[in-house]
């Protein structure tokens, strides 16, 4: 990665704890990480090792008991605004429609009704959802209703968007789709992502660089630069199964 690329997120020695009857958990030791601008950072782990309480503590959901963050080189307190959220349980509104739930933040924002349907319809143009406005949850396959929760925090206008294993529920079918789409998408828009996952495989074919986590607590084992892969990626070609290999040799992962 270009040492002159700038740092939009930096991570400085985060730390959490649980207290868990009469014993306390550690759950995140002293990572610290810097995530570039408009970079596709993958976090890579097994289940249950710490990713999503990482994810909660840069989306300002909990509180760090240790360390700090930074965004844009100022620390931050709690949830920001420039930072959105996308969740493997996307809780959509099942009362509002596609529209109604991609333009439901900027509704509370108190953003005028016009500009924020117009908002809204780009988004939804944007993720595959054109003609569906209309429709409720329940209507929806799988992987729309990710296309909904994609459009919904575009929609706040982010400069970075977590994903905590958003396609973790979906068949392998509609997974490798949804991948294709948020590389799209990603491409067109450039704002930086931080996507959480286990499958080694899905994290090679996005990232430009993965953050491998130990077991729980989650500490920083690795990082791999994938630049030298290129897009778009071949999953057969002799370095990207070169790359899959030696992640999996590195951790308890299964390819």
């Amino acid at each position: 990665m270009d040492e002159k690329k700038k740092v939009i997120l930096k991570l400085d020695n985060i730390c959490q704890s649980y207290v868990v009857g009469e014993s306390v958990k550690d759950a995140v030791e002293n990572v610290s990480l810097e995530v570039y601008d408009n970079e596709f950072l993958v976090i890579l782990g097994p289940g249950h090792c710490g990713k999503t309480v990482l994810m909660n503590m840069i989306a300002g959901l909990e509180k760090p008991i240790g360390g700090k963050i930074y965004l844009d080189g100022e620390e931050v307190h709690g949830s920001d605004k420039r930072i959105g959220m996308v969740f493997q349980s996307l809780n959509l509104m099942p009362w509002r429609t596609v529209m109604g739930n991609v333009e439901f933040g900027l509704e509370v924002a108190g953003v005028s009704k016009e500009e924020r349907r117009a908002t809204a319809q780009k988004y939804i143009d944007l993720v595959g959802l054109k003609g569906f406005e209309k429709s409720y949850p329940h209507e929806l396959s799988g992987g729309m209703k990710q296309r909904v929760g994609i459009a919904r925090a575009y929609t706040n206008n982010p400069q970075i968007l977590l994903m905590d294993e958003p396609f973790g529920q979906l068949d392998a079918q509609t997974r490798y789709a949804m991948e294709e789409e948020i590389l799209r998408i990603w491409e067109q828009e450039r704002r930086t992502i931080l996507f959480v996952t286990n499958n080694i495989e899905e994290a090679v074919y996005l990232a430009d660089r993965i953050v491998l986590l130990s077991n729980c607590p989650a500490r920083v084992k690795q990082v791999y630069d994938l630049a030298s892969l290129g897009r778009p990626r071949n999953t057969t070609s002799p370095d990207f199964l070169r790359i899959r290999s030696e992640i999996s040799d590195n951790t308890d992962l299964a390819l």
